[in-house]
């Protein structure tokens, strides 16, 4: 066994050991249960059913040698996850494709929320006791931490489990209670955080194609094991297994029948391997379908949601913000523009207020997040541009208004920006901005993004593509393949693809009921998995490298490489 440290995306570093690395070996990520650290993992990683792989774990933020303080956002251990596999690949190169993941407990649902919301093209996990949903033993126990953190923001909770619960080996039990490393507390924000996050992983499981086994136990007094058979039943996935293991507690890798747990998992991770590629298409998935028909037939539009179309058409226009929606359609460039600015405004001093709660709106703090990323992304690139050498030539398929464009140019005045934009009406905005700010080599162009012979009327030869909002707005894959090939046919050579993606929103049925869209119709949207949007990409040519995702898990943005 030998140890590192890798820097996660925010810069902490990130405590880490490995065990038995040969480059030619497969490898497995262990992620232990919260309280606890990598070194309790030493038994499995140097097992003899591992012995001819790598192993990898790290210490979670807050745990172990991790110096890195505890994070209260449930996402931050998920973008840790991500980078350790980026880190893993860089340094020692090890494809996604050679990896397995095994998770207890909350690393379960870390693991899952990977799969989930970046979609690696991992070989398989192995999720042991996954808490989906944790057993806080006192009635309305989620309700009254809910509240204890609003009173106080940093409020931290002793755990109610013991070693006693986890194990019946005695040893054990004396490991876990002398070890001065193991956590006895956690943050409660992370607590109601974690189930959100378990909720909305059960919801969406129908999302995760990753082969998967899930080993519960029978005797699992910390977390409810019917959250694991409803996502197990979910999964996308030919490959998967749930087993109950008899007389078992929480803490599976240190019960006393822990060998029965190993040869399990090695033998799953073995069918994971031999698993085939899984092919490049069009075909959508068949959940989201299901999904998008029953909004178009308009199942579940309740009262609450007629009440709101209702109210939204009598008064809507004194919030500034919702009369644009309702003039131009809730999903125009004129009203992203607007969200994007975050200005409440509105009549009668009612509207305002109105106005600034339309604007906190989750999705639309999404948005705005999304923009964050979205800039996070091209600067990168940019900068990547720069240091090789290369022109700064930017490409937005369906722009808007061009708002996010003027700050590249603000910061990047020598970048050449084609913003191409079908609406007539965010072009004029856009060139406005344009003529007051006397910019040089920033254009528009009127184009049907989707339509393949725009990409040469353009006449434009871009290091850095835009994608964003546009594909989220049609669900047709087909459709929207041909503007992935435009792309293709015209950027330069390793040029990079920045686009945007919602594999999951929580509103969806209020936006298809109660909003409008552009085209004077419902709002209602198909929306692609990360692993559908991802594929779509790669079908035409177009390979994710990174991605940022939201503290929510609505919106991503991802940077791609075209014609490397």
């Amino acid at each position: 066994m030998s140890n590192g440290h890798f820097n996660s995306f925010d810069g902490s570093e990130i405590f880490y050991r490995k065990w038995n690395f040969k480059p030619s070996q497969k490898s497995v990520i262990i992620i232990h249960r919260g309280h606890e650290h990598s070194e309790r993992l030493n038994d499995i990683a140097t097992s003899s059913q591992f012995s001819e792989y790598n192993i990898f774990a790290f210490d979670l933020r807050g745990h172990g040698h991790t110096k890195t303080e505890t994070s209260s956002v449930f996402m931050d251990y998920v973008r840790d996850l991500d980078a350790f596999a980026l880190y893993l690949k860089s340094a020692y190169t090890i494809p996604s494709t050679d990896m397995f993941v095994i998770a207890n407990s909350i690393g379960g649902v870390i693991a899952s929320a990977w799969v989930h919301d970046y979609a690696p093209n991992i070989a398989g996990m192995a999720l042991l006791a996954p808490a989906f949903r944790i057993n806080l033993i006192v009635p309305l126990a989620n309700e009254m931490i809910t509240l204890g953190t609003k009173l106080k923001k940093d409020l931290i909770i002793k755990s109610y489990v013991k070693s006693t619960m986890l194990t019946h080996d005695v040893a054990q039990q004396n490991a876990y209670d002398t070890d001065s490393l193991i956590t006895r507390s956690i943050d409660a924000k992370l607590l109601i955080d974690l189930a959100d996050a378990g909720n909305r992983l059960v919801e969406d499981a129908a999302a995760i194609d990753t082969p998967t086994l899930i080993l519960s136990a029978e005797k699992d007094k910390v977390v409810f094991n019917k959250d694991q058979k409803i996502f197990f039943d979910k999964l996308d996935t030919n490959l998967k297994q749930l087993e109950v293991l008899p007389d078992f507690f929480h803490g599976i890798l240190f019960e006393t029948e822990k060998e029965l747990v190993y040869d399990k998992m090695k033998s799953f991770a073995v069918q994971s391997f031999k698993q085939p590629q899984k092919k490049l298409g069009l075909e959508p998935d068949q959940f989201s379908m299901v999904e998008h028909r029953s909004l178009q037939n308009k199942e579940g539009n309740n009262l609450n949601f007629k009440f709101q179309k209702w109210s939204l058409s009598k008064i809507g226009k004194i919030s500034d913000g919702m009369a644009i929606g309702l003039e131009h359609g809730f999903d125009s460039g004129a009203s992203l523009d607007y969200v994007y600015h975050n200005k409440p405004k509105g009549k009668l001093g009612f509207g305002t207020m109105m106005d600034k709660n339309y604007l906190e709106a989750i999705g639309w703090r999404g948005i705005r997040i999304r923009k964050q990323h979205l800039l996070q992304l091209l600067e990168k690139n940019i900068e990547h541009l720069v240091k090789a050498g290369r022109s700064i030539k930017i490409l937005d398929i369906a722009g808007g208004t061009g708002n996010y464009l003027f700050d590249i140019k603000d910061t990047y005045p020598k970048a050449e920006i084609v913003i191409n934009e079908f609406v007539k009406e965010n072009i004029e905005i856009g060139q406005k901005v344009i003529d007051s700010k006397g910019y040089k080599n920033v254009r528009f162009t009127n184009f049907d993004c989707f339509d393949p012979e725009t990409y040469t009327k353009i006449n434009f030869e871009p290091t850095i593509i835009i994608v964003s909002g546009i594909l989220e707005l049609f669900g047709d894959n087909e459709m929207a393949s041909k503007a992935l090939a435009g792309i293709q046919s015209v950027a330069e050579k390793n040029a990079h693809v920045v686009y945007t993606g919602q594999p999951w929103h929580p509103q969806l049925k209020m936006i298809a009921y109660v909003l409008n869209s552009h085209q004077k119709k419902n709002w209602v949207m198909r929306r692609r998995s990360q692993k559908e949007l991802d594929r779509l990409m790669a079908y035409n040519g177009i390979y994710k490298e990174t991605m940022l995702i939201d503290d929510f898990g609505i919106f991503t943005v991802s940077s791609a490489k075209v014609n490397s």
